[in-house]
């Protein structure tokens, strides 16, 4: 075989490779309220195939099951989320312009996106007990800690302070804090969304500190 034909080859491959996961993104976006609805052990490949323009036959075609999928969906919907925060970080010109659009920022997707929310949460607790999530759900988990610990490095560096705690640390506390009020919001309990921003602005005011 040629040089150019080996090219040629290769070129067919990777749009052939491209293109089907392009159609798994596709696949996994309109599955993805259905899964956010009704959570992980509630929904199954034929019921999402219901809820879409894709047959049941085409989605075990592109994944071979609901675990499989559901990784996808929250994977695409965390490319998106993990990068929420820096506009505020980039834009910010004092630490307590950081802390007050940061813990607005955190009650404004409470309240918008709580169905997609709770479908991470629901991935996170099945990893506890399905070991094929485990990889993915580590992942997703070190990006957001990084994510968070942006903004907290940021608002030291604006306020002349120093973090108090470790990016974990940091994270748990506030994912804490947000898992909170989502079960609140969900429940259906207004204030949820404005007791998160109090909490959040008075936490992040205690991880970072004065140096020396």
């Amino acid at each position: 075989m040629t040089k150019l034909a080996e090219s040629r080859r290769e070129r067919i491959s990777r749009r052939q490779i491209d293109k089907f996961a392009e159609r798994r993104a596709q696949l996994a976006s309109a599955a993805l309220q259905t899964l956010a609805q009704l959570g992980y052990a509630r929904t199954s490949l034929r019921e999402i195939a219901q809820n879409s323009e894709f047959s049941h036959g085409v989605l075990h075609y592109y994944f071979s099951d609901k675990e499989e999928l559901l990784t996808a969906c929250v994977q695409q919907y965390e490319a998106a989320c993990v990068t929420r925060y820096d506009e505020i970080v980039a834009a910010a010109r004092s630490a307590a312009e950081l802390r007050r659009e940061f813990s607005a920022a955190m009650a404004q997707t409470l309240r918008t996106d709580a169905p997609m929310h709770r479908l991470w949460y629901d991935l996170r607790n099945q990893s506890l007990f399905t070991e094929s999530f485990r990889a993915d759900v580590l992942e997703i988990d070190r990006h957001r800690e990084e994510m968070i610990w942006r903004v907290i490095t940021r608002y030291a560096e604006l306020g002349g302070l120093a973090p108090a705690t470790s990016p974990a640390v940091a994270y748990a506390v506030l994912d804490g804090l947000f898992q909170q009020a989502l079960l609140h919001q969900l429940a259906g309990r207004d204030e949820a969304g404005r007791e998160l921003k109090e909490n959040v602005s008075r936490i992040l005011g205690t991880l970072a500190v004065e140096p020396g």
